[in-house]
């Protein structure tokens, strides 16, 4: 019973690795006051990136792979910078539109990578009988240290000022621009290296829409851990639980199967519903979602 319990945890834990690291960027993201709704085309352009330069030859470095797969996403999260920092356009529907030509980009520029093969993916270091991901362990490595970077440095300090109230920030000498800038492209190297997890790591293998939604619930476990790292982990853990629930449940109970399918995105709905009569929202930075024009109330 207790390898049981284990076993499901693990399974859930590697589940949850790309809602983790995703969840991490867009923290990241937010924290400094920018929303990105654009999650899933990073993540799907990470995934593609990471493939094509793993499957271009058996010698392919797999580390220089996750590197592309994380400049991918940096890159591609420049243009939301630019036109939600720079231009001070709408950031919902500058995310929304970067979701749009993530997923499609990918899907077109992956035509090429369907059905070829992976020479070799990141292998899973084995660890007491039960295997896991190096990307695990840099998920909660980097959600450790995400926490502390934003609640025990200077410049962690300053990215929430620039979340919480940019004017002051300004007033005290602070780049905003600069350091939105530096969030959302560091939020899109993240969302990324979660893509990265899908097509080295978990499936090893490149196919349209491999991210199945992913992005978007990492955008609503944002609200639903209150945009705190550490808390992160264990939502990650507890909506991986579901997605391994899914796959155990299925040709195993007289329920047909869609409905497993659409149970996290049914439950993504309800803790969101639930978070807001709790007040949850009310984590959120202040000046989240907002340009910021100096001089400007």
């Amino acid at each position: 019973m207790d390898n049981l319990i284990l076993e499901a945890l693990v399974r859930a834990l590697a589940v949850g690795t790309p809602l983790l690291l995703a969840c991490l960027g867009a923290i990241l993201n937010e924290r400094g006051g920018v929303v990105n709704l654009g999650v899933e085309g990073l993540m799907a352009v990470g995934a593609l990136a990471a493939f094509a330069v793993a499957s271009s030859s058996p010698d392919a470095n797999l580390w220089v792979a996750v590197g592309a797969s994380m400049l991918a996403g940096a890159l591609l999260a420049a243009l939301h910078a630019f036109a939600t920092v720079t231009l001070r356009a709408n950031q919902f529907v500058s995310g929304l539109a970067l979701a749009l030509i993530g997923t499609g980009a990918a899907g077109l520029l992956g035509k090429k990578y369907e059905g070829l093969p992976l020479f070799n993916k990141v292998q899973d270091w084995h660890l007491g009988g039960f295997a896991i991901s190096p990307f695990t362990v840099a998920a909660l490595v980097l959600a450790a240290g995400l926490a502390f970077y934003l609640n025990s440095t200077r410049s962690g300090l300053t990215l929430r000022s620039v979340g919480e109230n940019p004017a002051a920030a300004d007033v005290l000498g602070v780049n905003v621009g600069l350091v939105r800038w530096l969030a959302v492209m560091g939020g899109g190297a993240l969302a990324g290296l979660a893509g990265a997890f899908l097509s080295l790591s978990y499936r090893a293998s490149w196919s349209d829409n491999m991210t199945g939604g992913l992005g978007w619930i990492a955008v609503a476990l944002v609200i639903f851990v209150g945009w705190r790292p550490l808390r992160a982990i264990l939502g990650s853990i507890f909506f991986g639980f579901l997605y391994y629930l899914q796959f155990r449940l299925q040709g195993n109970s007289p329920i047909p199967p869609e409905v497993f399918s659409a149970m996290p995105f049914v439950l993504v709905l309800v803790v969101l519903a639930l978070a807001g009569r709790r007040g949850q929202a009310g984590d959120a930075p202040a000046a989240l979602g907002r340009a910021y024009v100096r001089g400007e109330r």
